[in-house]
């Protein structure tokens, strides 16, 4: 298995935006541009599976209003093989050396279960409101620390949506909206008050969808800030906004 970074620029890349990354409103965050090389990026999109192709999984659950048209695949043997090894090296230590470098968390530990991350596909007039993620990982029992987001979308336009926002602390306002465009990684601080989300229905022409990978990673330690108790998803509302 090649790895699809020279590990060296990683690291480097993680150590130059440390200060950027601790200092970034609203929370901690960075956005990487062509994360991914073309390369990569295509032979994920050629193995990524059809919304109708029985891969994905979708859950009847009350949240529905807000993660609408939302499936999500994060069970690794089910996954296409580029995919799948997408996965472990997002798992290795080097990618966790990166993260380190790069957020000054110590201790990151990744999740082979892939509990709520994996691939994700959000289909024309889908959502996902704004929230903060669940803190505790209900099968290993760590706390969620950090999020990777990388995006596969070719040819993305910017009037079809999908922008990831990412919000105040106190959601009175909108901070910072990245188009989710092919290569694109946002890595930021999981907090119970790291507001985030694309919380528009999506106006991309049918046949046409948001593509991400999403990973976690979690500490063996609490945070600094944050609740110590088990919390599922924290949705938000703008202001103003009803639902």
């Amino acid at each position: 298995m090649t790895y699809v970074w020279r590990v060296e620029d990683l690291l480097k890349l993680g150590m130059a935006n440390a200060e950027s990354y601790r200092r970034a409103a609203p929370f901690p965050h960075a956005c990487f541009d062509n994360f991914l090389t073309d390369e990569v990026i295509d032979r994920i999109l050629a193995e990524f599976p059809a919304p109708d192709s029985g891969y994905w999984s979708t859950k009847n659950r009350p949240d529905t209003i807000k993660q609408d048209t939302t499936p999500g695949l994060g069970t690794e043997l089910k996954m296409p093989p580029a995919i799948r090894e997408m996965m472990w090296q997002l798992n290795s230590s080097a990618f966790l050396i990166f993260l380190r470098h790069l957020t000054g968390i110590a201790g990151l530990v990744p999740d082979p279960y892939l509990f709520g991350g994996g691939i994700h596909q959000i289909l024309p007039g889908g959502l996902l409101k704004i929230h903060a993620d669940f803190n505790i990982h209900e099968i290993i029992g760590l706390y969620r620390r950090i999020n990777v987001l990388i995006y596969l979308n070719r040819d993305w336009k910017p009037e079809y949506g999908g922008n990831i926002e990412l919000w105040s602390r106190d959601m009175t306002r909108r901070e910072k909206s990245f188009e989710p465009i092919a290569g694109r990684c946002i890595i930021f601080n999981t907090d119970d008050d790291s507001y985030h989300g694309h919380p528009d229905p999506l106006t991309c022409p049918p046949g046409t969808s948001r593509k991400s990978i999403a990973m976690y990673y979690y500490t063996a330690a609490p945070p600094p800030r944050g609740s110590q108790t088990p919390h599922n998803t924290l949705w938000q509302r703008r202001p103003g906004e009803q639902y």
